[in-house]
């Protein structure tokens, strides 16, 4: 049984890669696909469809579980209102106001707020490893951004759309703390599809209020593309993987993958839209897999092993 648990532990190490290589091609996408209808219906439609296909696939699996669902009602709630529907509203709105290269480099910074709230309120253990590895990672992150210049990170100007980043941060982060609470009790599975679900009624609410809902049947072809790849790749398959990663090694650990971001995003933008590359960011994202290769393959933390529901831990 042992071996099994640490085959499965080294496994999501894996799979855990394929998370920031999803969303590090949603920032592209989602740029496109909101010149041509509004953000909040970008994200409806993305989870919308997202949701009911991972109900379809928890349906046929037999996964549907009420009294998990009525224990830990309040928890996926919250999952859902932070980590879906503020989170990705704060998100395709500020893509409208600034870059994805200064969207990225806030959202990089969401693993210092995780690993800083999951030690502090989840009791999860830290070391030196995690410590070092994390600031290595996050100086291979900044390289990427300003390609090694001073001068373009002197010259970042933040505005209204960086503001609506920082919210979209905090409710990452807060997302992934609860969520480390919740699926003690809750399969990975399970979570993603109701908290895409419910996540996605609220977002729905929200675009009733918006006019020209016809614009949608006007996408182009390569919009319908990348909307798909948000569906499938970037909130199906990424969003699951992610909760695995959280139920599995923690919040802490897990977090630490959201520094490849921004380098799937400069590898992405090189392969499909031309762009250059420079040795900087070549020796950034060697500083990154060398940084979340020493968190991640740190000392096991120690996790919380709570069982009660979300709502009884709070006073």
């Amino acid at each position: 049984m042992e071996t099994q648990s640490a085959q499965k532990n080294i496994s999501i190490y894996f799979w855990l890669l394929f998370v920031p290589l999803f969303w590090g091609g949603a920032f592209g996408a989602a740029k496109h696909v909101i010149t041509e209808i509004s953000p909040i219906k970008a994200a409806t439609l993305r989870f919308g469809f997202a949701g009911l296909i991972l109900l379809t696939i928890v349906l046929i699996r037999s996964n549907w579980n009420s009294d998990m669902l009525k224990r830990q009602w309040f928890g996926l709630l919250l999952m859902s209102i932070t980590g879906i529907f503020s989170y990705n509203a704060f998100f395709f709105i500020a893509l409208k106001y600034t870059s994805a290269i200064n969207g990225s480099l806030i959202m990089a910074t969401s693993p210092v707020f995780i690993i800083l709230g999951a030690i502090l309120f989840l009791h999860e253990s830290w070391s030196k490893r995690i410590i070092y590895g994390l600031l290595l990672s996050l100086t291979g992150v900044f390289l990427v951004i300003t390609k090694g210049s001073f001068q373009i990170f002197l010259s970042l100007s933040f505005n209204k759309g960086d503001l609506l980043f920082i919210a979209a941060l905090v409710s990452w982060v807060i997302h992934g703390l609860i969520g480390k609470v919740v699926m003690q009790g809750v399969s990975p599975l399970f979570t993603t599809t109701i908290t895409t679900l419910v996540g996605s009624i609220f977002l729905a609410i929200w675009s009733f209020f918006e006019d020209d809902w016809s614009s949608i049947l006007s996408l182009s072809k390569q919009s319908w593309i990348e909307m798909i790849y948000m569906i499938v790749f970037a909130t199906v398959i990424a969003f699951f993987l992610w909760n695995k990663g959280i139920h599995e090694i923690g919040a802490s650990k897990s977090s630490i993958y959201m520094n490849f971001v921004p380098i799937n995003a400069a590898w992405i933008a090189v392969l499909f839209y031309d762009s250059t590359i420079t040795w900087q960011q070549v020796v950034g994202m060697m500083l990154v897999v060398i940084g979340v290769c020493i968190s991640t393959f740190s000392k096991r933390s120690k996790n919380i092993k709570s069982k009660r529901p979300l709502s009884q831990q709070f006073p």
